[in-house]
């Protein structure tokens, strides 16, 4: 199914095409599947579309499973009966949310060009594979199939850690709550923070939004008698972590002005003392959006997500955008082309 500019859907029945071999404007790509948080995924995409002048691809995907009753197989359901009632099911969700609040609000969503792929197979991985010719993929936390107690999905957890674009985790609890417009970014001075604040910045620049860069420090537990050794004081330390952060936000702000014109968003630094997932997740509960890296300077180089992106994916209330270095994309890249070569 494909949708023109006035914003009608249409329907890519096939599914199978490779997303890096499609060309055309930026894509939102999301995955739906009738929970509640994928409609709020949907609402979140179909405005952030609508922001870049992307087009939308709505993913859908449906496994076949025989019927058994009383130990006996009654036989598999023809593909294409489920394609064509989840392709309806999904065209009508599209059409219900297009008329929330949330994107009416938005200027131009209700142009946004609306493709839907309806395929076989897991929803995960399908998403990562369409994530490759995307500009952006956004996932609900946690879908149909997910313990209710679970924090976060075994698909949104899969295309958090292997998606080859950025990724945004939408909670359902986000659906209508009012936030300050501030963009609130997580850096610490890796190469991770450094892409994140970039892309914290261009997106401030879309919402009209203030951006934040939030650097935290905690002091050392030494287990020594600290009279024996030089120790810095708490004001030095936060002097020190904020000189570092500004200067960081400087050159940054000063690449999104060469690369826009001469424009970029307010942007200030803060600091706090304190464990930084705590402490991101806590301020970013009315913002707009949290940015954070992939994974921080302390943490192992062959982890592809670290501890504090997922415990802001899992715990915080807001839309969470979580950003990989170039150099983790590469590492993602050859995994999944040697896993696909067996």
């Amino acid at each position: 199914m494909s949708v023109e500019a006035d914003g009608s859907v249409g329907t890519d029945t096939a599914g199978d095409q490779d997303p890096a071999d499609r060309a055309g404007p930026p894509t939102v790509v999301v995955g739906v599947d009738g929970s509640p948080g994928s409609r709020a995924a949907l609402v979140y995409a179909i405005t952030a579309a609508a922001r870049r002048g992307a087009a939308l691809e709505v993913v859908a995907t449906f496994a076949l499973q025989a019927v058994w009753v009383g130990g006996y197989p009654l036989g598999m359901p023809e593909v294409a009966t489920v394609r064509e009632e989840l392709e309806k099911r999904v065209a009508a969700l599209v059409a219900e949310v297009r008329g929330d609040p949330a994107v009416v609000a938005v200027p131009g969503a209700a142009d946004v060009r609306t493709r839907l792929v309806i395929s076989v197979g897991p929803p995960s991985q399908r998403l990562v594979d369409a994530s490759a010719a995307a500009d952006l993929l956004v996932v609900g936390s946690r879908g149909r199939g997910a313990v209710r107690s679970a924090l976060l999905g075994s698909v949104a957890l899969h295309c958090v850690t292997h998606a080859r674009c950025p990724v945004v985790v939408v909670h359902p609890a986000a659906a209508g709550h009012r936030r300050v417009r501030t963009v609130l970014v997580g850096i610490d001075g890796s190469e991770a923070s450094r892409v994140a604040l970039r892309a914290g910045l261009a997106e401030a620049a879309r919402l009209d939004a203030e951006t934040v860069a939030v650097s935290t420090f905690e002091m050392a537990d030494h287990w020594v008698d600290l009279r024996t050794v030089v120790v810095p004081t708490v004001d030095e330390v936060r002097w020190q972590v904020q000189s570092g952060a500004e200067a960081m936000l400087e050159d940054t702000v000063a690449e999104h002005r060469a690369d826009h014109d001469g424009h970029a968003p307010a942007a200030r630094a803060v600091v706090a003392e304190g464990p930084p997932a705590d402490i991101l997740v806590q301020w970013a509960a009315d913002a707009e959006l949290l940015v954070v890296g992939s994974r921080g300077h302390g943490e192992l180089r062959g982890l592809l997500v670290g501890s504090v992106a997922l415990a802001c994916v899992m715990h915080a209330v807001g839309p969470v955008l979580v950003v990989h270095p170039p150099s983790d994309r590469v590492v993602v890249r050859a995994g999944q082309e040697a896993a696909a070569g067996g």
